[in-house]
């Protein structure tokens, strides 16, 4: 599935086939989850075709919580191909009858409307028998609703990962505003630390400054607040996350790795600027803004496959 582009985790779709004196009809929902998570509502009768069904599924997803639906035409003794829940209609009309008394309400149950509750039909009785070729017009049906699913989750995956690309895009601007702002920090520190010295030399004329010390110092300064190893990081995952949205193919497990790093690196450059004075309060501005697009870029990248 390398080569599959970027595809969402939601989605559904439903195929027919005729199958019999009926109609088959199979439908696949899908959610968001961290693997691949398969269940399969059908009639008892269709358990021998449950393992095929799995198999499909997983040679098309890669992951998501994935609800597979399957209503069959059955044949019965006494020929009927329909079957109705008659427990669940009672228990409907029950509460219906129940929450009319309750509110005092002048009303009657719509049999239509109940009739369309999902399960209402396929009650299957003892005797029932599938009609021939109802685990290739399964796999058939499955096939279409499958095709069809990804083609949605392919155009959503699109359109997420136009989105995601935007925060990236703007998180590299971030970097490297983040970097023109560094590249003048000796300076800065240097001047900062002339500054104090000079405050707590008042009260001592004549005593001078060494300015290879000041410079020593500063250098040290400066070195134990520089951000240049995790801009140079952060940039080369934004550089990464930038490929894997373009290659497509099964990339969310990857991307919520880089956004992990990405995310560690703001901060220690956050923790790095603390009591930095004003050009450490610049550097944080930025960094906070770079934390709130990777946010927003994990937000999204949590509906991926």
């Amino acid at each position: 599935m390398a080569n599959l582009p970027l595809r969402s985790m939601t989605g559904f779709a439903r195929a027919h086939r005729p199958l019999g004196d009926g109609e088959l009809v199979v439908s696949v929902k899908t959610l968001n989850h961290r693997s691949l998570d398969v269940h399969v509502h059908a009639p008892s009768v269709a358990d021998p075709f449950e393992n095929a069904v799995r198999a499909l599924v997983k040679s098309r997803l890669a992951r998501g919580h994935v609800e597979v639906r399957l209503s069959l035409p059955v044949s019965t003794a006494n020929g009927s191909a329909v079957t109705l829940n008659h427990k669940m209609l009672e228990e409907y009309l029950g509460a219906f009858r129940l929450a009319a008394a309750e509110h005092k309400l002048n009303a009657q149950p719509d049999l239509n409307a109940a009739l369309r509750i999902p399960g209402m039909f396929g009650e299957i009785s003892e005797g029932s028998e599938l009609p021939p070729g109802t685990e290739a017009a399964i796999l058939d049906a499955l096939r279409a609703a499958l095709d069809e699913l990804n083609q949605f989750r392919a155009r959503e995956g699109a359109e997420i990962a136009k989105e995601m690309s935007g925060h990236n895009t703007q998180l590299g601007v971030l970097a490297e505003q983040m970097e023109t702002i560094r590249a003048n920090a000796p300076e800065v520190f240097q001047h900062r630390l002339a500054e104090r010295l000079k405050d707590l030399l008042k009260s001592a004329p004549g005593v001078q400054i060494d300015p290879q010390r000041l410079a020593q110092e500063a250098a040290i300064l400066a070195d134990r607040s520089d951000i240049g190893e995790e801009l140079a990081r952060l940039k080369i995952h934004s550089g990464q996350l930038a490929a894997l949205l373009e290659a497509g193919g099964e990339s969310g497990k990857k991307i919520d790795f880089l956004l992990q790093e990405m995310n560690r690196e703001t901060n220690t450059i956050l923790s790095k600027t603390t009591g930095a004075g004003e050009i450490g309060l610049k550097i944080t501005e930025l960094a906070l803004a770079a934390k709130a697009a990777i946010e927003k870029i994990r937000e999204q990248s949590l509906n991926l496959e």
